[in-house]
């Protein structure tokens, strides 16, 4: 070790699930290049060697991905550089170059000014304890010196091939699809994709541009999908899909312009998945409604409630040997006939064979679901020190209330004849979430009413609970 190597990360870019902070404020390219070092330090010490390296289409991505390389060069790792395009790309390349880790440097959907590098170490997620244990590597020095090598590979070609292989073209397919990438790294992947679909495709805001001059790329936050919308009612489109920066999540509408979230999605797509296994386990996130869960059952398969976080997500999988799983921030992961790694457009192939085979139009698959009344995503602030522990206490004062049956894998989820309610501490920011549903509007009331009592005994004033 070696006290001239001692580098400090800003602690607020060792997040949960990657590394991401503000350019040339909390994230520089020093910062990029001593991670790169004790990234590859960390991968020799585990038997590993080789890294791909992918990046977005954010203005500060080539050049951080230029330091990256230089880091993992200059600590012995063999280095795969494959270029421009999403984060899916990258994941894919790690599995069939192959390669022993990954680190693709993006900034997702967060503001242009952000950037930041998601990391894997074969197929599992490289975060939490590994990515603090990175911080205090870097703090201590503690990485090593070695003579890597560099070489460049281009698998856009062989990503799209594969995308397709899934997609029955024997099938006839929904004629009119409306794309949003947002300007973000799908872009040159998707025009490669659609040119090859038939039917009728049209793309929005598909050149690359790390301003994102049309709307935020974030699908899941519905005024962002107020254009697609317009083409899709406009144009008379079956359906629209969106995807975010770095095309690991994917956004829906239908032709109605109705918003289709993360497990409704997972509704319609696990049908082919339990029809080929039957029990199939199907995992969802604590903010999953109730209706997947008993549609799952109804199916034939077996639902699994789990962490929000698609690290979480993903080692849940692997642990269970799931074949599908996803969230309600709409990373989907399939390991039915895929790789389980989150791929917007990789589902986005699965929804037109799924729509496809049903013979029917995302409205009437849609329409055929229970009707629940939800609220939307409720967040408060609330210290980073207080977050979690208001959670606990929420825990314990419910765990004395009969007749309500609580899950605590992830903050706690209050079951009762009203229907549910949740409260999390979040990962990633100085908040916490909460979301209630029902079966009627008067239940709804009595949860909201109930989680309210509670953030209040906890000395937390919600502004409100719409």
């Amino acid at each position: 070790m070696s006290l001239s190597k001692s580098h400090k990360l800003h602690p607020s870019i060792l997040r949960e699930y990657d590394i991401r902070g503000i350019i040339d404020k909390t994230l520089r390219k020093k910062d990029v290049y001593v991670i790169g070092r004790v990234f590859a330090s960390m991968l020799l010490e585990k038997g590993g060697k080789t890294v791909s390296v992918g990046y977005d289409g954010r203005l500060s991505s080539p050049e951080l991905e230029v330091e990256l390389v230089k880091g993992l060069v200059e600590s012995g790792a063999q280095v795969t550089r494959i270029g421009l395009g999403p984060s899916p790309m990258l994941y894919f390349a790690t599995e069939t170059i192959p390669t022993d880790a990954g680190v693709m440097i993006t900034g997702s959907h967060n503001p242009p000014d952000y950037n930041g590098l998601k990391l894997n170490v074969g197929s599992k997620p490289f975060f939490s304890s590994d990515i603090r244990q990175l911080g205090a590597k870097a703090k201590e020095g503690d990485y090593v010196d070695g003579e890597g090598a560099v070489n460049s590979k281009s698998v856009m070609s062989d990503y799209v091939d594969r995308l397709l292989d899934d997609f029955g073209v024997e099938e006839s397919i929904a004629a009119n699809v409306a794309w949003d990438p947002g300007n973000g790294s799908v872009g040159e992947v998707l025009k490669k994709l659609v040119e090859r679909l038939p039917g009728r495709h049209i793309l929005l805001n598909e050149e690359i541009d790390g301003n994102f001059p049309a709307h935020h790329p974030d699908p899941t936050v519905e005024q962002n999908l107020a254009q697609l919308k317009e083409v899709v009612l406009g144009q008379g489109c079956d359906l629209g899909i969106a995807f975010d920066g770095d095309g690991d999540r994917i956004g829906v509408i239908d032709e109605k312009g109705r918003v289709l979230w993360g497990d409704q999605l997972l509704v319609i797509l696990a049908e082919e998945v339990i029809n080929d296994h039957p029990g199939a386990t199907i995992i969802a996130d604590v903010k999953a409604s109730s209706v997947f869960f008993d549609e799952i059952k109804r199916m034939g398969g077996k639902p699994l409630m789990w962490k929000t976080g698609h690290s979480h997500i993903k080692n849940k999988m692997i642990e269970t040997g799931a074949l599908l799983a996803g969230e309600m921030s709409a990373h989907i992961f399939f390991k039915h006939r895929y790789y389980g790694f989150d791929d917007a457009l990789y589902v986005s192939i699965r929804l037109l064979s799924a729509l496809s085979r049903s013979g029917k139009s995302l409205a009437e698959l849609i329409d055929r679901l229970p009707v629940l009344i939800n609220t939307p995503e409720l967040r408060f602030d609330c210290s980073e020190d207080r977050k979690f522990e208001v959670v606990d206490e929420v825990l314990d004062r419910i765990r004395h209330i009969k007749d309500v049956k609580v899950n605590d894998i992830d903050g706690v989820r209050v079951e009762t004849k009203d229907g549910w309610w949740l409260l999390r501490a979040s990962n990633t920011q100085a908040v916490l979430v909460a979301r209630c549903e029902s079966t009627s509007k008067e239940g709804l009331r009595s949860l909201k009413s109930q989680l309210r009592w509670q953030l209040l005994e906890s000395g937390i004033s919600p502004p409100s609970l719409t």
